[in-house]
């Protein structure tokens, strides 16, 4: 079975599809401000979601507009409780520890949050309410962290194919502590997001001089397959 995974990022904050063979799956759906300024190519929402994982409820994250325009029937949505009252259809409730087996995937679902000591400047996120996913697809484990700082519990993740880990600095970790949490995790492959004003070449000579970890910075609208 073809192992590949295409991956395109669909907003400036943390908004990624992965397609692996015909099963499509999208990472907090949402966006700061106005749809029409994201330049998400709508092609991309074409294809119905199969699963939806969902970190926490704030808009740029979740948006129920996008969730009608790539949810189907049968699309299985997984998030906290916080979103509850956002989402619709088939929905799993999840908090830190959850673990849920479906057809072809396998979801852990891992704390999220802001610590005292963390460098994020806004302390939005505290600790059960929200989450991040360590899914399993093919023989590939792939971290997705949501909005947190560099937390205790990702010394035990395990090992990390592909990881998805936010470095703006305001209200998660910046480009110094997930560093740090890159350090920690071991990632074959590292997709900064929700990167606000942070210069992403630095970023990346920071992460190659000190890890053989790659890389791979998406705009909206570009792919990479992996």
């Amino acid at each position: 079975m073809e192992n590949n995974i295409i991956v395109t990022r669909l907003s400036t904050s943390s908004w990624f599809k992965l397609v692996w063979n015909d099963l499509v799956i999208h990472f907090d759906p949402g966006y700061a401000g106005f749809f029409e300024n994201q330049n998400t190519p709508l092609d991309e929402l074409k294809q119905e979601a199969d699963y939806i994982f969902i970190s926490h409820p704030h808009k740029d994250h979740l948006r129920e507009e996008v969730i009608k325009m790539i949810a189907a029937n049968n699309t299985r949505i997984v998030c906290p409780k916080a979103c509850s009252n956002s989402v619709f259809g088939s929905v799993e409730i999840v908090k830190p520890n959850s673990v849920l087996v479906f057809p072809k995937i396998e979801i852990e679902v891992v704390d999220a949050y802001n610590t005292p000591e963390g460098r994020s400047e806004r302390k939005y996120h505290h600790k059960g309410d929200f989450v991040g996913f360590i899914i399993t697809i093919g023989n590939r484990r792939i971290y997705f962290a949501g909005d947190t700082d560099f937390i205790p519990e990702m010394r035990d993740f395990g090992h990390i194919d592909i990881a998805f880990l936010p470095i703006g600095g305001t209200y998660v970790m910046d480009h110094l502590e997930a560093l740090e949490a890159t350090l920690t995790i071991k990632p074959d492959i590292l997709f900064p997001m929700h990167q606000a004003m942070t210069d992403m070449a630095a970023f990346e000579k920071l992460v190659e001089a000190k890890t053989n970890v790659n890389v791979i910075n998406l705009f909206v609208g570009e792919k990479a397959i992996v």
